[in-house]
């Protein structure tokens, strides 16, 4: 989530309302002026109550750097209290502005409940911004050009997330399309849980075609749910020339797989990762585990094939990783 661009697009496109139609170039001018000084045009409530969630998220950001030096104790103290400082500011947004939808889902979110109450108190919320605002439903545009609608397209990516986490894979599917519906341009990435959900299902004709629909933009993700996909299917030959794809085009995919370690809670939403990155990889294998974990040979076999345990050793060498 990018606070500041979306603070200026909210108070670029508040203040144009106001001030009446205007053409391109003119608006172009007033959203330099407000990237400028954002806090020259923040005059109600709402955008107030954005820029101090803003200012939490970067506060929260700023304070991980470092935890790669703590060791474990340490670092889920330090966790601790992090979350716990971030909810109390996320509640005094609230009470700024009780329609902050981005606080709300963060109130959630840093709970750090287990995975199912954690999704039932995302479809609590889902459910309240239903009743208190009307459903989303698609349209013409991709919601996402919207910036006031992207808080709730942030609960429902949340939501997918979570299905995905607590093994509701049909669930996960069934949210997934709703959203990717909403935005077909899926900003948020719910493509990346479903193909993950479809590899658990075995459903290769849904995994197709999400791929063609993103027009077969390959990433860690899908590389990942295609191994798992062809493994379940026992469709061997495949499978390995899958895994080999997933060593090769992510870096160290290897050792991300054979070395899971934490990933912490995406607060708000995933972050972004450049394609082809061991962040990227890192994620995708954090992600994946409820479908790794009901797949028990799976990690084994990949283990066992010809040259990724080396791939994964070579990396960890490499960049001065534990083995």
């Amino acid at each position: 989530m990018d606070a500041r661009s979306e603070l200026v697009m909210r108070c670029a496109h508040k203040r144009a309302l106001q001030i009446g139609p205007l053409s391109n170039q003119a608006f172009a001018e007033l959203m330099q002026a407000v990237s400028d000084s954002p806090q020259d045009f923040i005059d109600d409530e709402a955008e107030q109550s954005f820029a101090l969630l803003g200012d939490v998220l970067a506060y929260y950001k700023q304070s991980l750097l470092g935890d790669e030096f703590l060791d474990d104790e340490s670092f889920f103290r330090a966790r601790k209290q992090r979350l716990s400082l971030l909810r109390e500011r996320c509640e005094e947004v609230v009470t700024l502005d009780s329609s902050n939808v981005d606080a709300r889902l963060l109130l959630v979110l840093s709970s750090d409940d287990e995975s199912n109450e954690q999704l039932r108190a995302l479809i609590e919320l889902e459910h309240e911004l239903d009743g208190e605002r009307g459903q989303l439903e698609p349209g013409n545009a991709d919601a996402w050009e919207d910036v006031f609608l992207r808080p709730r397209l942030r609960v429902k990516a949340a939501i997918v997330r979570a299905c995905l986490d607590s093994a509701r894979y049909g669930l996960c599917v069934k949210k997934a399309d709703e959203l990717m519906r909403l935005s077909p341009s899926d900003e948020l990435g719910a493509r990346l849980s479903c193909a993950l959900a479809y590899a658990r299902l075995e459903n290769e004709a849904g995994f197709d075609e999400l791929d063609m629909r993103y027009d077969r933009r390959g990433n860690a993700w899908f590389y990942l749910a295609r191994v798992l996909l062809m493994f379940k299917l026992d469709r061997m030959a495949a499978a390995r020339r899958a895994l080999a794809g997933f060593n090769r085009l992510c870096m160290g995919g290897a050792y991300a797989l054979l070395r899971p370690t934490f990933v912490d809670t995406y607060l708000p939403d995933r972050p972004f990762a450049e394609t082809g990155s061991f962040e990227e990889a890192h994620m995708a294998v954090h992600e994946a585990d409820p479908v790794v974990v009901d797949t028990p040979d799976f990690v084994g076999w990949a283990q066992s094939q010809p040259d990724f345990e080396k791939s994964a050793v070579d990396f960890a060498q490499r960049y001065g990783f534990d083995w």
